[in-house]
């Protein structure tokens, strides 16, 4: 009777174990939404000389909805793996200060929200629920371009990743990368025959703000894109 109580007192205490577990970090963890993107295209049917022919700034975008192919290969190109099994744009030293969310308000297959590119899965996760184009628009000094696009990517960068190697000279080096990564984007934006433009006018802290970017993070780039009008 006595070894039979204490079996139960230890599966009771394991229970409680489990119960505290659950409701701090490994719910934490569970509740994360993943959403693992399609394989990108590494051919496209457009050449690369008619991508630059074509890019121009737009600023007008229809209603029409992404497709979760065109946004799995939008962000491929911004900080996805390629054949020598680094990322799609160079970084000084290979130490990738940059982090890429996606503003969805109407993407075919999410829920609007903001997400994180995990680039060694191809994948996003949820960072904030409910649609931030409109406060992300006037984080951005009311352009308007940036609540009508049905998605916007921003590219922050954490700049401790760089200058720890490289000191001031490291500053330089992000705002250089983040210039490859943007024209990364645009030119693929084009060959989707989609429409972006870019923007570097808003408030950081306010942006931070809008998309819950963490405190060590500085946002640099704003890309509305979507088809045109």
């Amino acid at each position: 009777m006595f070894k039979c109580m204490g079996y139960h007192n230890n599966v009771k205490i394991v229970y409680i174990f489990l119960i505290l577990a659950i409701s701090g970090g490994l719910m934490e963890a569970l509740s994360e939404e993943i959403t693992f993107l399609p394989e990108p295209s590494k051919k496209g049917q457009m050449s690369f000389e008619e991508t630059i022919f074509l890019r121009r700034s737009v600023r007008e975008f229809s209603d029409y909805p992404l497709s979760l192919k065109d946004l799995s290969q939008l962000l491929w190109v911004s900080q996805g793996k390629v054949k020598s099994g680094r990322r799609a744009a160079p970084s000084a030293g290979a130490l990738y200060p940059l982090e890429i969310y996606a503003v969805c308000g109407n993407v075919k297959g999410l829920t609007p929200g903001v997400y994180r590119y995990d680039s060694k899965k191809h994948s996003l996760q949820k960072i904030t629920e409910g649609d931030r184009r409109i406060v992300l628009s006037s984080a951005a000094l009311g352009q308007y371009w940036v609540k009508d696009a049905p998605l916007s990517i921003v590219i922050s960068a954490i700049f401790e990743r760089t200058t720890k190697k490289y000191g001031e000279r490291g500053i330089r080096y992000v705002f250089i990368e983040v210039g490859h990564v943007a024209q990364n984007i645009l030119l693929q934006a084009v060959a989707l025959n989609l429409g972006a433009v870019p923007v570097g006018a808003f408030y950081d802290d306010e942006v931070k703000k809008a998309l819950n970017i963490p405190s060590d993070e500085q946002p640099l780039y704003i890309i509305p894109i979507g088809k045109e009008k």
